[in-house]
């Protein structure tokens, strides 16, 4: 092994890429547990058709447009096709590691949007729109901030993702969700989740994923893994108790549902701080963190807005009060690379709030462009009947629970 490649830096990265990777079947899990039971394998396959589209579109230009060394807002094309990613030193590290480990990013972002849209987006058109959102929107922003570009010269703390990842899946997820339009159903009848214990056995496997989406993006096994992996654990734990508090004295009841969502608010909201404040300041990031997105995700269901699952309350709202308490809770003690206002760096909390508003205008208006130009050659909507029948049966010819139902489903239109 190459003398500056370190094995230890080496083993972690291997790990946490792997942990990574597995975040995006568990998100379809956690998605997969939410929606009705003739849905259920369509939200999966949409988590899980990003492992594939999504892949290979990074493989063969998102990471050269991400990490390319053009200018300041695009990569060039030095690494499309993989050309020139091998087994030299990328930092301590294998280039090609650190291309597969800059890949799970990718991929698990484009999948969360799916959760704005699902039970009513047909399946052909959703791979295109992936395809092509991983390279047009993710792959820049991604440049922005860990590339070289005009974000990260500006000073913006982003460690694992909170404006890369989260605000930039959110401000997507709400343009698909308004341009796609609401579920027939939705605010006429009750739409209730199919297996609960699947969107906690999401959450779970979430929050495993996390400690490789957090501490492996120190890039090696050193202190700032361990300050990540610290803060990963307990940022969550906060959100968790207040969610559950917050369920409590609503209406007396702590849900399950809301349990896992706590849990992954508290995740996206520490991302972008992970390794940037204390973990005290964790605690209190995650704590602090529940308020708006629970409260976000009350209204919204008194709106016509139909963000299925949420995407905006928990990756929008958690990623935005995460970008800006990094902005805050920032320590160079902790860190060695910047303050926030608590240690006397005003200036880091307005650079936090352009990196935010940045984001979302430029994934929200690309992604208005990308939907726009595939509703001009593709049908995105299923039809009412197809919606009715369920989108296992019209988009896969399956159904996840076997009831031997489809042929007369089939001819009945009138079918929920």
């Amino acid at each position: 092994m190459p003398p500056n490649i370190s094995p230890a830096d080496t083993a972690w990265l291997l790990i946490s890429t792997a942990l990574v990777l597995m975040m995006t079947p568990a998100l379809g899990f956690f998605y997969g547990g939410m929606v009705r039971a003739k849905n259920a394998l369509n939200t999966l396959m949409m988590s899980f058709s990003a492992l594939g589209f999504v892949g290979l579109a990074w493989a063969f230009f998102g990471y050269s447009i991400a990490f390319g060394h053009s200018n300041q807002w695009w990569g060039d094309g030095q690494y499309f096709f993989l050309r020139g990613v091998g087994l030299e030193a990328n930092g301590t590290i294998p280039h090609v590691l650190y291309f597969a480990y800059q890949g799970t990013f990718a991929i698990i972002t484009a999948a969360l949007i799916s959760g704005a849209i699902v039970e009513r987006m047909r399946f052909g058109p959703y791979l295109a729109f992936i395809t092509l959102w991983s390279l047009v929107v993710y792959a820049p922003i991604a440049h922005w901030v860990w590339g070289g570009g005009w974000i990260a010269k500006l000073g913006a703390l982003d460690f694992a993702g909170g404006t890369v990842v989260h605000v930039n899946a959110a401000a997507a997820a709400l343009v698909c969700a308004v341009v796609v339009g609401a579920r027939k159903d939705y605010a006429r009848q009750a739409i209730l989740p199919q297996n609960v214990p699947f969107t906690l056995l999401g959450a779970g496997l979430l929050w495993l994923g996390w400690f490789g989406f957090n501490a492996g993006s120190a890039l090696g096994a050193n202190r700032s893994a361990a300050l990540a992996f610290t803060n990963t654990m307990f940022a969550p734990i906060a959100t968790l108790v207040v969610w559950t508090l917050l369920d409590l004295f609503r209406s007396g009841k702590a849900t399950a549902v809301g349990a896992a969502t706590g849990i992954v608010v508290g995740l996206v909201a520490v991302t972008p701080a992970a390794g940037f404040i204390s973990p005290t300041s964790a605690i209190i990031l995650g704590a602090f963190a529940a308020f708006p997105s629970y409260f976000t995700l009350l209204y919204r269901a008194r709106t016509r807005l139909d963000d299925s699952l949420d995407v905006v309350a928990a990756h929008g709202v958690g990623g935005i009060v995460g970008a800006l308490l990094t902005g805050v809770l920032a320590q160079k003690s902790w860190n060695g690379t910047a303050d926030g206002v608590i240690a006397g760096n005003w200036s880091q909390l307005g650079i936090q709030a352009i990196a935010i508003v940045a984001t979302i205008v430029y994934s929200g208006a690309a992604t208005l462009l990308i939907v726009k130009v595939l509703s001009a050659v593709a049908t995105l909507r299923t039809e009412v009947r197809e919606e009715g029948l369920g989108l296992d049966f019209t988009q896969h010819g399956e159904e996840a629970y076997s009831r031997g139902e489809g042929a007369i489903l089939l001819l009945d239109g009138r079918n929920e």
